[in-house]
């Protein structure tokens, strides 16, 4: 199994947002795909970061003292811009990649999503949960496979 056959049974969709965007606009579209992550795109530049629910705490939390709780809605919102929240140091794979080394990476950066360039191109994300279910998956078909094979060769020698 590689990280192209995890994209393939998800699909290769990925949930993009300008760098000038306000972190308002991240938090909308976050909520209305109900995901974790959004790959950041710049004029020119097809992967120029990601923003995460994590960045978007961090970002907002920094200026909660500033928010006025009796204020308006708008004025209470983080009025931050993409660019000033997002990683732009991004931890990106490969469709040939092994499941179990993307898992590796992922751990071993504290990270939950993982951007996947083939040729520098974006060809897809996977979460942390993805490779999960991808590796629980496989362990049943193998764990099945094994009992199918344990069952037949019991009842060819009982027979």
């Amino acid at each position: 199994m590689r990280i192209r056959d995890i994209l393939q049974e998800k699909g290769t969709g990925v949930k993009t947002i300008n760098n000038r965007r306000s972190i308002h606009d991240a938090v909308g579209m976050l909520n209305k795909h109900r995901i974790g992550a959004l790959v950041v795109t710049a004029e020119g530049v097809p992967v120029a970061g990601i923003i995460t629910e994590r960045d978007i705490l961090r970002t907002c939390g920094e200026h909660w003292d500033d928010m006025n709780v009796s204020a308006t809605q708008e004025e209470t919102a983080c009025t931050s811009l993409v660019q000033e929240a997002m990683t732009e140091d991004v931890v990106t794979g490969s469709p040939e990649d092994d499941p179990n080394y993307a898992m590796a990476v992922m751990t071993r950066n504290r990270i939950r999503h993982l951007p996947i360039l083939d040729d520098g191109n974006l060809a897809g994300i996977i979460s942390i949960g993805d490779l999960v279910n991808a590796h629980l998956e496989e362990r049943v078909i193998k764990s099945q496979t094994l009992k199918d094979y344990l069952k037949r060769n019991s009842d060819t020698k009982s027979a």
